[in-house]
């Protein structure tokens, strides 16, 4: 990680992770590096004025760390963010009042810098395809699987971000893996009702009269050797590959990158959605590659930080 006592201030910027459990601040490189970073829990309960009080503070720090270096800020942000108006359309309930919230033009208020906006989804993408496992692809689509499972689809150095700001929503299309299950956004039969972490925790549960804490407790069940947890981890990475492989078909990028807690099920995960996959895709796109993200927690911080440096 560069020294920030070498590393000149005209050669970063800020980028910012705002998520329903934490925010990170972060400094970051043209190169893609990060140069120290802070954390702080996100106030999701007490209002879009305490988010903001949070996330701001945590820029504050960066500055004291390293005096004139926040040239620009990048903000990824759970929600779903018109990137043109700097507006958070709309919002679950874990940010309560985020709905609203003029993200960009508030935070270029506190922080006196220019700010860019974009889901947090969509900055993962982004980082991923410009530091991480698709580097070097023009076009890629990211899948994210965890409590959710959201989607973005890079080109060039942009996403598609839809009419609404509401492209990406993937565990929201039908799954023939999820029948008539209940999903949470109202539905029945979505992809985000068996693929999720929650969801799959919920399958084992139905299956076996044996509720569980947490996707952990069936990972590690799976580990133990209960086949029950092993189908279903397995119904879960085919119940992503098949749906991976249908935007595959709709979207035809260079390469997919699949992220997010879920793929931490290991091998038998893997191996089920990268057969499925290929099952689902027309004849000429069975060779996309499909590439597990590298980036981790600093994926949203690179990728929001790529859209600061346009506007720094």
């Amino acid at each position: 990680m560069p020294d920030l006592s070498t590393t000149g201030a005209a050669d970063l910027v800020a980028a910012l992770d705002i998520g329903g459990t934490k925010t990170t601040a972060a400094l970051v490189t043209a190169g893609g590096e990060v140069v120290g970073r802070h954390t702080a829990p996100t106030p999701g309960r007490s209002g879009a004025a305490a988010v903001l009080d949070t996330a701001a503070g945590l820029v504050e720090k960066l500055r004291a760390d390293a005096p004139g270096a926040v040239r620009a800020l990048g903000v990824g942000s759970a929600g779903v963010i018109d990137s043109a108006s700097g507006l958070v359309l709309s919002a679950t309930d874990v940010l309560t009042g985020w709905t609203g919230t003029d993200l960009r033009g508030d935070l270029r208020r506190r922080l006196g810098v220019p700010v860019t906006v974009i889901n947090d989804v969509h900055a993962h993408a982004l980082g991923e395809a410009r530091h991480g496992a698709a580097a070097g692809y023009d076009t890629v689509l990211y899948v994210a699987v965890g409590t959710g499972v959201g989607a973005s689809f890079v080109l060039g150095d942009t996403v598609l971000a839809g009419a609404h700001s509401a492209a990406g929503h993937a565990g929201h299309q039908p799954s023939p893996y999820a029948g008539s299950l209940a999903c949470t956004c109202g539905g029945r039969g979505h992809l985000e009702a068996i693929a999720a972490g929650p969801a799959l925790a919920a399958e084992y549960a139905r299956r076996t009269g044996r509720p569980v804490a947490d996707l952990r407790a069936v990972a590690a069940l799976a580990a133990g050797g209960d086949e029950t947890a092993r189908e279903v981890v397995r119904l879960g990475g085919a119940a992503v590959g098949s749906a991976v492989g249908g935007l595959v078909n709709v979207l035809d990028p260079a390469a997919v990158v699949v992220g997010g807690g879920v793929t931490g099920l290991g091998e038998p995960w893997w191996r089920a959605l990268r057969d499925a996959v290929p099952a689902e895709t027309l004849p000429g796109l069975a060779g996309v590659p499909v590439l597990a993200s590298t980036l981790g927690p600093d994926a949203p911080l690179l990728g929001a930080a790529s859209l600061a440096w346009k506007v720094s």
